[in-house]
């Protein structure tokens, strides 16, 4: 059990707005997205001194997914410079529970000595493979042992080919009440706006998630998790229902 389980929430104490200006916030975030999509503002931002190329809204809202299932694993594909992990290992360590796998087609040298080097590499087991090649996978599903409370966070290849590909590999190893949680899903409406390669129109992880829905019920978007509209992953926290 852990020390967090008994802990009563506060939250009928804390006033929202609940009747928000749904249209002003949605031009808001457009603008903002847009704005800081063609500057790369997330590339500003370490986690714990490791670039994490996230917003801010979206770490926040990870932190919460996080500490209500308190996982046993979460799998990462898409490593980069590896902020995303850290940031995944300093919730499991808060919570004294879980580890975190990350899966990467190519680690750096760079990015894997400063990686293995951090406090929290302890919590982290890296994968070097191509995230949907069958050895990959096999290695993954080695490390996770069955019935383990597992979130699988996608953020590699972006095309729509490849994340649909991981969306169909990685769901089995997410049960029922947890996430599949896809990055980058405005990069699709930033192609639109010129804050995204033309090559992701129309074949970007919406299109994937689009597509993965129409033929599998087992999983939902949840909207609970685009309420801050300010989103780098919009409609991309898939949970599994049944």
């Amino acid at each position: 059990m852990s020390d967090y389980d008994n802990l009563p929430s506060l939250r009928e104490y804390v006033s929202g707005e609940p009747n928000k200006n749904l249209p002003e916030l949605n031009e808001a975030a457009l603008r903002w997205l847009v704005a800081s999509a063609k500057n790369k503002i997330s590339y500003e931002i370490d986690w714990l001194g490791v670039p994490v190329i996230q917003t801010p809204q979206d770490l926040v809202l990870l932190q919460e997914v996080i500490f209500n299932l308190k996982p046993d694993y979460i799998i990462e594909t898409g490593v980069a410079h590896g902020g995303s992990l850290i940031f995944h290992a300093s919730m499991m360590e808060l919570l004294n529970h879980g580890s975190v796998i990350g899966v990467d087609v190519e680690i750096r040298a760079h990015n894997r000595a400063v990686l293995e080097q951090h406090p929290l590499f302890k919590r982290i087991t890296l994968i070097e493979g191509n995230s949907v090649g069958a050895e990959t996978l096999g290695r993954v599903k080695q490390l996770v042992p069955a019935g383990a409370k597992t979130i699988v966070f996608l953020d590699s290849n972006h095309t729509k080919d490849h994340v649909l590909k991981e969306l169909q590999s990685y769901q089995e190893l997410v049960p029922v009440g947890s996430y599949l949680i896809v990055s980058d899903t405005f990069t699709d409406e930033m192609v639109k706006h010129g804050a995204a390669d033309e090559h992701y129109r129309d074949n970007g992880p919406m299109a994937a998630v689009t597509e993965f829905l129409k033929t599998n019920d087992a999983f939902e978007v949840d909207e609970h998790y685009d309420r801050l509209f300010v989103s780098y992953s919009p409609k991309g926290f898939l949970k599994r229902v049944k």
